[in-house]
């Protein structure tokens, strides 16, 4: 019983992207949220790579993590939040 190298690179992509958007759903934190988002299109685009499809795994890699997550991070990061009832001034 021969085990094929590329279904268990695919299982754990496929463990990876499941488990990336399940913490992204259920992140207590929206940092958090976007990290486990992050997690997940990595793991989009590491599928992607396998099915031979490098030109749509760099452009989820480009534009999906360069630009949109990283823009919404630096949004999230940035946004003024009350912690304690003392905070804002």
């Amino acid at each position: 019983m021969a085990v094929d190298f590329e279904a268990i690179v695919f299982l754990i992509l496929a463990i990876a992207t499941v488990g990336g958007a399940i913490g992204c759903v259920y992140g207590k934190r929206v940092a958090h949220s976007l990290l486990f988002l992050m997690l997940t299109f990595f793991g989009v685009a590491g599928i992607f790579v396998l099915a031979s499809a490098e030109m749509l795994a760099a452009v989820q890699i480009l534009v999906y993590l360069g630009s949109v997550m990283l823009v919404v991070q630096f949004g999230v990061m940035l946004t003024r939040r009350q912690i304690q009832e003392g905070d804002i001034e």
